[in-house]
């Protein structure tokens, strides 16, 4: 999964999962920072794993329920 930044056309940042003995490294790709490329690899076993996933999935519902307060035509 990445990122595109409009202005640029190019990739802003990526996001990738991978398969690793007993768990898994997720690595977070940023192609300039101060200049230079940069990979950061979390490499998490798998109830590591299932707790971040499970942080990003409420992180992100919380960034939609403040974004988006009231689903189109319902206001209480």
């Amino acid at each position: 999964m990445a990122e595109t930044d409009p202005a640029q056309n190019k990739p802003g940042w990526s996001l990738a999962a991978v398969a690793s003995g007993d768990g898994v490294q997720v690595r977070i790709g940023l192609p300039d920072l101060d200049g230079r490329p940069v990979t950061a690899v979390l490499a998490l076993d798998r109830t590591e794993a299932r707790a971040f996933a499970r942080a990003l999935l409420a992180a992100a519902g919380d960034a939609t329920e403040r974004t988006f307060p009231h689903p189109p035509g319902k206001r209480s």
